[in-house]
């Protein structure tokens, strides 16, 4: 069994791919396996020439970003799995600190680094769990100060300046799991096809006894949202259907009416921006109905039961 298989799920994110195949080459990882879910821009064809070594599977549709990683766990032979997306790329040192850190702490799960926009800049990597007020700050970002503070569901930026500490969940974008906790709990959750699948496993893994944790010693560059732009707001639907069947799963019933109202208010202010804008002419007409239609279709799915 080798000791670490890093699992890069890819659509349409071709020279993405190529730069982070290249960082995680320079980690000398054992396993690399890539799954591409039918992409059209010539990633397979990348791949197969510049990354013999990477074990690829090229699926003819697209699975869906779980269903993937799922495809990749199942084939995957190492003791520590790093589920990392394409438009992330590692930062020298960044894999052995994760590993390093998993050996040392024997209860520990899921383990995720500290994320840098392109810029350098920070960006928030470990999260707790959904509360109504971050509901309500996605819709109403104000005061701004509150944004980026627990009460909006993160952590301390100071937090990423120490030592590792615990969190509720970190991003899926990079993070490294123990092979023994994955088989004591289960792979990711298929009815996700994409989004809120890392929220729900660290649910899981801290529900079974298992802690998840931050380590902003090991540090990863995010591209952030490279595939999910490709089309913006069917992923702006699949969001909010996922975190429909988080909250159904894991909250009770007068949180989960609580927050369809939230939801309901917040979605006739983002519509009635978004006419607002429309009238003074800073977004076309298309724009305009393709954020009103998935407004109404976010409205349909939250007031729906959830299979």
């Amino acid at each position: 069994m080798t000791d670490v298989s890093v699992i890069v799920i890819s659509f349409n994110t071709r020279d993405l791919l190529h730069a982070c195949l290249a960082s995680v080459t320079r980690c000398h990882a054992a396993e690399v396996i890539v799954v591409d879910n039918g992409s059209s821009d010539g990633s397979v064809a990348m791949v197969q020439r510049e990354y013999p070594a990477v074990r690829l599977i090229a699926s003819a549709q697209n699975l869906g970003f779980v269903r993937a990683n799922n495809l990749a766990l199942r084939q995957a032979t190492g003791m520590h799995l790093l589920l990392l997306n394409p438009d992330a790329e590692l930062l020298p040192g960044a894999l052995e600190e994760l590993q390093d850190f998993l050996d040392a702490h024997e209860r520990a799960a899921i383990v995720g680094p500290q994320l840098q926009y392109p810029d350098g800049s920070l960006q928030h990597a470990a999260f707790r769990f959904p509360t109504l007020l971050q509901t309500y700050f996605e819709f109403f970002p104000h005061p701004a100060r509150l944004l980026a503070s627990g009460l909006n569901g993160r952590y301390p930026t100071a937090s990423y300046r120490g030592s590792p500490f615990q969190a509720d969940f970190v991003l899926g974008a990079c993070l490294l799991a123990r092979r023994e906790a994955v088989e004591h709990v289960g792979l990711l959750d298929e009815s996700y096809f994409m989004y809120c699948e890392e929220m729900d496993w660290c649910w899981r893994f801290r529900r079974a006894g298992w802690s998840v944790w931050c380590d902003p010693r090991a540090r990863v560059v995010h591209h952030e949202a490279q595939s999910s732009r490709q089309t913006r707001w069917e992923s702006y639907v699949e969001k909010w259907r996922s975190r429909r069947r988080f909250y159904a799963r894991y909250y009770p019933a007068w949180w989960q009416a609580t927050n369809r109202l939230i939801i309901r208010v917040g979605l006739w202010a983002e519509e009635r921006r978004a006419r607002l804008a429309h009238q003074r002419g800073e977004i076309s007409p298309d724009e305009l109905a393709g954020r009103v239609a998935a407004y109404e279709r976010v409205a349909e799915i939250m007031a729906q039961p959830v299979a």
